[in-house]
């Protein structure tokens, strides 16, 4: 069953988000396409400034499929300085895409 994953932030900023999509794709320039994950599953990524930080929402084809990406992402934002990065996680009930 695939998941919804909400990150909220605070304090985390722009220059930060931008870091670390690069440490996820493992290139300049960040992430464009979810073949930039490191794993595979992931259905849709979505990021926004909010008053106070950032947030970030994703859709995972499985919450195990995110699991293995937390295993990388949790580190980078930890080394990035975002203090308590941590995700809700939500069954999905309607995906809609593109």
């Amino acid at each position: 069953m695939s998941v919804v994953v909400v990150f909220e932030l605070p304090g985390m900023t722009q220059a930060q988000y931008e870091q670390s999509a690069e440490k996820v794709s493992g290139r300049t320039g960040g992430v464009t396409s979810p073949s930039d994950w490191p794993v595979a599953g992931l259905i849709s990524h979505t990021s926004a400034p909010t008053p106070n930080g950032w947030l970030v929402v994703d859709v995972w084809e499985s919450e195990e499929a995110f699991r293995q990406f937390g295993e990388i992402i949790l580190p980078v934002l930890q080394e990035l300085g975002v203090p308590d990065a941590q995700p809700r996680i939500y069954p999905t009930h309607t995906v809609v895409t593109r």
